[in-house]
């Protein structure tokens, strides 16, 4: 490198800055002029990038990072507050509330790709129209379809007619999605809809252009082409992503609603009014074991670790706190609860691909060995043990943060051994001679669960075997990769799995609906139908929240617990570790990318990166 010289007018800067921020050394000056990266890893692989394609939240991330959707969140505000994103203004609501209508700011491009053949691409109202029909095109199979089902005028009859000819008609007129001009989307709903604007500010509905999907055609995944403020600049499937900022992107500036909070005070000194991203380039890295996320942190190889849960006595104390030797180093530690759940499914249907599940179905010995599995698994191990100790007991299907979360309520399936035994025996699940039970009709019982090949998920093995060996049922262990997993779960090929599931918007409805029996194969992973349930799911989607949608809320959860088809376990604290020279981290409880309004300054740090 060439020796750097400081001229007088850099030295004047350097000794009136003096009265501000701490005086930078000529090495830190130095690394401030580099391109800004930002390292993380994920946990588990992502699937791909194309929105109506994926459901996992590490794709999400990426997804949320290229495409643009046309309301987003305030970056501080709690509770979770909409904002406009690409519209001009939150929507204007008309008709009694089945109408929405927005406009587009004009002048914003998708970023540049062969699709278009060399030409600036501007973002209208009809690529965002034409966004929402792939939601209920058959022929991507779409985990998300449930946000759009049955809710837009004449769109769910275009999708029935794909369904009878092979072929979705883009083209057709639909009279529930409009574009009157160019930049004018109106939204004519079959019936209030009061989750709306938040479908609209879910990063999963950003704008596509038609031309990059359809020269793309099945390798959309790979082939992300958005207007949001990265590109996918590197992609090594499975092991790392690479995202680099967009050159097109529109001029946008930090700007929050601090309110009250300290901590929001300090970013906004920091962050207002600057012209985002900032960070110039993110560099995600997929690490399966937590050992080695660990380490990486250490090495500052990565600048964020999200996913440390078993390795937390490593850097946490006893009360919760970061330990003084981190803090010495300036790493900060962001905790919160996820909104999230975690839950064992105990899938309910008959067979599974054409052999018997056999704890599927409705009868009593069917509903009987699916409690006794429930009430024999020691969720306080999992927390304890597994999580060691970075997680609450999860009551409701309801997080916590959440329109719809009940704090009184009490999951109804104790921990209870002796009683999951008497269960069994009462129902006809009688024990051979090599202890195991036999079903009632004294064919062999096995239970099949699923799980990844981590050390994590070793340890989940471990402890749903010890449980249900308490009870005397055989167990199977089968493993696959996260993905596989995934697939398998939208075929209703699981039996057994743990499984999470993260707000995408902050109500009720996001997490009612993984039990609706339609979303059966989407993401209803239990494949669980019951009429009593869906019933009630129907009638409060025609509510607002309150009283009256609560309480059928209440008497949902009470199905759920009455047929067994899940296991509510825990909820999860987020321990974000941040590196001292990373500006602006705060944790939001639905937004996927943070980093968009996040900076790095290496004058924060005694010690250079690697």
């Amino acid at each position: 490198m060439t020796p750097l010289r400081l001229s007088l007018a850099v030295l004047i800067a350097l000794l009136l800055s003096g009265c501000g921020e701490r005086v930078a050394s000529p090495s830190a000056q130095a690394g401030a002029a580099q391109q800004k990266v930002l390292r993380f890893t994920f946990m588990a692989a992502e699937a791909g990038f194309d929105p109506v394609r994926v459901s996992d939240y590490y794709s999400g991330v990426v997804i949320a990072a290229i495409f643009d959707p046309l309301l987003t969140y305030d970056y501080l505000a709690r509770p979770a507050k909409i904002v406009p994103n690409t519209a001009v203004a939150l929507p204007e609501i008309s008709d009694g509330g089945k109408t929405y209508t927005l406009r587009i700011k004009p002048g914003i491009r998708f970023s540049d790709d062969p699709a278009f053949k060399g030409k600036p691409r501007e973002l209208t109202a009809a690529d965002y129209a034409y966004a929402i029909k792939r939601f209920l095109d058959p022929k991507n199979r779409a985990q998300y379809a449930f946000l759009f089902e049955g809710k837009i005028v004449g769109l769910d009859k275009l999708a029935a007619d794909a369904k009878k000819s092979g072929r979705f008609d883009y083209d057709a007129p639909v009279a529930g999605l409009e574009t009157p001009d160019r930049y004018t989307l109106r939204i004519r709903l079959n019936e209030v809809d009061y989750n709306f604007s938040h479908v609209l500010a879910f990063f999963m509905v950003g704008a596509v252009a038609r031309e990059a999907i359809e020269a793309y055609g099945n390798d959309t995944n790979a082939h992300p082409v958005g207007s949001g403020p990265y590109v996918l600049k590197q992609y090594v499937r499975s092991s790392k992503m690479v995202l680099e900022k967009n050159p097109n992107f529109r001029e946008m500036l930090w700007n929050a609603e601090v309110g009250d909070d300290p901590e929001n005070r300090k970013i906004a000194v920091r962050m207002q009014g600057k012209k985002l991203p900032l960070i110039e380039r993110v560099e995600i890295s997929v690490m399966d074991e937590a050992q080695s996320r660990w380490l990486a942190f250490q090495r500052r190889e990565t600048d964020l670790e999200y996913q440390l849960w078993e390795l937390t006595p490593k850097f946490m104390s006893d009360d919760g706190q970061l330990k003084p030797e981190f803090i010495q180093q300036g790493i900060r530690m962001d905790r919160s609860v996820d909104p999230e759940i975690i839950y064992l499914i105990l899938n309910t249907q008959d067979k599974i691909g054409n052999e018997p599940n056999p704890f599927g179905g409705f009868t009593p010995e069917k509903i009987a060995l699916r409690r006794a599995i429930a009430m024999a698994y020691n969720v306080e191990d999992q927390i304890k043990v597994i999580r060691k100790g970075q997680a609450v007991r999860a009551q409701f299907p309801i997080p916590p943060g959440v329109a719809g979360h009940e704090p009184g309520y009490r999951i109804g399936i104790p921990y209870d051994v002796r009683l999951a035994n008497a269960l069994l025996d009462k129902f006809g699940y009688v024990r051979g001679a090599d202890g195991y039970r036999r079903q009632p009709d004294g064919k062999y019982l096995i239970l099949k669960y699923f799980s990844q090949p981590t050390e994590r998920d070793r340890q989940f093995d471990e402890l749903m075997k010890r449980s249900l060996d308490k009870i005397g049922l055989r167990l199977e262990i089968q493993k696959e990769r996260f993905a596989e997993l995934n697939k398998l779960a939208d075929q209703c090929r699981l039996t057994m799995r743990h499984s999470a599931w993260i707000a995408d918007y902050p109500d009720g409805d996001n997490f009612m609906q993984l039990l609706y029996g339609p979303n059966s194969g989407q993401t209803n992973s239990a494949c669980y139908r019951s009429a009593e349930f869906d019933k009630r799911y129907e009638a409060s989607r025609r509510l607002p929240h309150g009283a009256e949608r609560n309480h059928l809320y209440r008497e949902m959860a009470r199905q759920v617990e009455a047929d067994t088809a899940w296991l509510l376990t825990d909820s999860r604290y987020r321990n974000v570790l941040v590196q001292p020279y990373v500006v602006g981290f705060k944790k939001h409880p639905v937004y996927a990318h943070e980093f968009l309004y996040m900076d790095m300054d290496p004058r924060e740090s005694k010690e250079a990166r690697p």
